[in-house]
């Protein structure tokens, strides 16, 4: 890549003058507006206190050894404002973007920088007393996605499903479902969405009117697992495990936590419960553990749960969870630091925020299968996959989201999904196109690349060439916004190149260079796409009439 190359000599030129290294590195960036450069660097501010020299004396130091280097494509360097420097390069530059996107295909903007690591990713993990809510579909997208980011980064990454299973819940759950099957109100405390009445129903039928509570509990457990695990693979996602909570006390785990962190003596006896002096470990207040009545906290149950996950070999976890169990964070990351695993903490959690529905400009509130929620299956009736995935990415999961029903199931390209969906529909009939024609793509070292000389045909290349460090960052900070971002822009790009630039023209080297182009977009947004979770469609009749009959098309707000 052009700034690999641009930091490797950035860096021998500051050998070459005689200067270190500022702290942190050598860093160069993208400026915001393109009058200051293709690319810029803030390194002779950074040296200010280390050289004791003005930052524009250093930076003219710095620009003599690069200028005297001829570095290839790089046409000028300038100096600006208090002592940035900003590289101008020839257009020739992007041709080899195009060049190194083509030679790595599908893995374009992958790595093996995460080689060799084990990453538990647990995700969603909603209780299986009912349908997953319309909100745990942000965990879905989000936790599938930075699976993808990681694995594109070459880790080897688990996805997992934790299924509270033991415990009240699961009998108060089956208490309901037989009290609606007797055509009575659940008890105190019980579940009450329309969903129990419609599954107490199939339970009588599958069942018949003999149901005991065991039974009624059992059933429903079941039932409420194959439902989550059918909405799951509607929008797209499988997990490799989905581990049961009974595991850990059918094998006596969460007692043997208990034993190991009381011989280690991070517990202490206080008012008749056991705590954990998670205190020790950088948290606010020390934790119970085991309560008055003797029953050990979900605190030392999940403690159990992930030491059994660093005993399976996996060399990092992640989970994602609810804003709402924000103070559960540290006291687990100091329990598990407790029994020998880190820091850095494990696990890391990510904390997602809730999401509105609405519909017409009102907050949808009611489900019309569930009654008292709306659940992931009622948008996916609604919405296609693809768009729901998306709509979820559009934004960091830290953020509050409004989901607009209205919005996302037009079928226009005021949609950001089919936006992008577009984009890489028109470079599958450009393709068709070129192949109906007779034109068949040359070896692209036989193509005159120096071809590519309209503004948006390097616009895109520009684009193209960043896509790389975009999925290496999103991987790094947990953050596939930052994938939906750029391939929002990268589509932008390509609709104003399609307007302009027509791809088989009389010039066969004109025509034979854009080809390349259009595979190049193929491969950057298909591989965004994917690492999206959302398909690349080859065809989309139903925005074809819409789109060419438009003078421009706009990308979406």
């Amino acid at each position: 890549m052009i700034r690999d190359r641009l930091t490797h000599s950035l860096r021998t030129a500051l050998t070459s003058a005689g200067l270190p290294e500022p702290p942190g590195g050598v860093a160069i960036e993208v400026p915001r507006h393109r009058d200051q450069g293709d690319f810029s660097t803030s390194v002779a501010l950074r040296l200010k206190d280390q050289t004791g020299s003005a930052p524009r004396e250093v930076a003219a130091r710095i620009q003599e050894q690069l200028v005297a280097a001829r570095i290839p494509h790089l046409a000028r360097v300038e100096i600006a404002g208090p002592g940035f420097l900003n590289f101008y390069l020839e257009p020739s530059w992007t041709h080899d973007v195009l060049l190194e996107a083509v030679a790595a295909g599908d893995r374009y903007g992958h790595s093996d920088v995460l080689a060799g690591r084990r990453v538990n990713l647990e995700f969603v993990s909603a209780n299986p007393t009912g349908p997953l809510h319309a909100g745990g579909g942000r965990w879905v997208a989000v936790g599938d996605s930075i699976a993808n980011l990681l694995a594109a980064q070459g880790a080897e990454v688990h996805r997992e499903y934790y299924l509270n299973d033991a415990g009240t819940q699961l009998d108060m759950f089956g208490a309901s479902l037989l009290a609606r099957a007797r055509g009575e109100k659940p008890p105190e405390g019980g579940y009450l969405g329309n969903y129990v009445t419609q599954m107490a129903q199939r339970m009588r039928v599958e069942l018949g009117d003999d149901i005991t509570l065991e039974a009624a509990s059992e059933w429903g457990y079941n039932e409420a697992v194959r439902e989550l695990r059918d909405d799951l693979a509607r929008i797209g996602v499988y997990f490799d495990t989905w581990f049961s909570e009974r595991l850990l006390h059918d094998r006596d785990d969460v007692n043997d936590v208990l034993r190991t962190l009381t011989d280690a003596g991070h517990t202490f006896e206080q008012d008749g419960a056991t705590w954990l002096r998670t205190t020790a470990f950088g948290d606010a207040r020390d934790r119970v553990i085991v309560r008055t009545n003797g029953t050990p906290t979900y605190l030392a149950s999940d403690l159990a749960y992930h030491r059994d996950k660093m005993r399976r070999g996996f060399t990092h976890l992640i989970n994602i969870w609810g804003a709402d169990h924000h103070g559960q964070v540290k006291s687990l990351q100091s329990g598990m630091q407790a029994l020998g695993y880190g820091p850095p903490p494990e696990p890391e959690i990510l904390l997602g925020q809730l999401v509105k529905l609405m519909r017409g400009g009102v907050e949808v509130r009611l489900s019309k299968r569930a009654g008292n929620i709306i659940t992931l299956a009622d948008i996916l009736d609604d919405v296609d996959p693809d768009v729901v995935r998306m709509t979820f990415l559009l934004l960091s999961i830290d953020s509050p989201q409004t989901f607009d029903l209205d919005v996302v199931t037009a079928q226009s390209m005021e949609n950001p999904v089919y936006y992008v969906q577009y984009a890489h529909a028109r470079v599958a009939s450009i393709e068709r196109k070129a192949v109906e024609a007779g034109v068949a793509r040359h070896p692209i070292d036989t193509v005159d690349l120096g071809r590519l000389e309209h503004e948006r045909e390097h616009e895109l290349l520009r684009t193209l060439d960043a896509y790389p460090d975009v999925v290496a960052d999103a991987a790094e900070l947990r953050a596939p916004q930052k994938v939906s971002t750029w391939v929002r822009e990268f589509a932008a790009r390509f609709h104003s190149f399609y307007r302009e630039c027509r791809v088989i023209t009389d010039d066969a080297e004109l025509t034979q260079a854009r080809l390349w182009l259009v595979e190049g977009c193929r491969i950057g947004l298909g591989s965004a796409l994917g690492l999206l979770g959302v398909t690349a469609p080859e065809s989309m009749a139903k925005l074809d009439d819409a789109a060419d009959e438009a003078d421009e098309i706009e990308a979406p707000s």
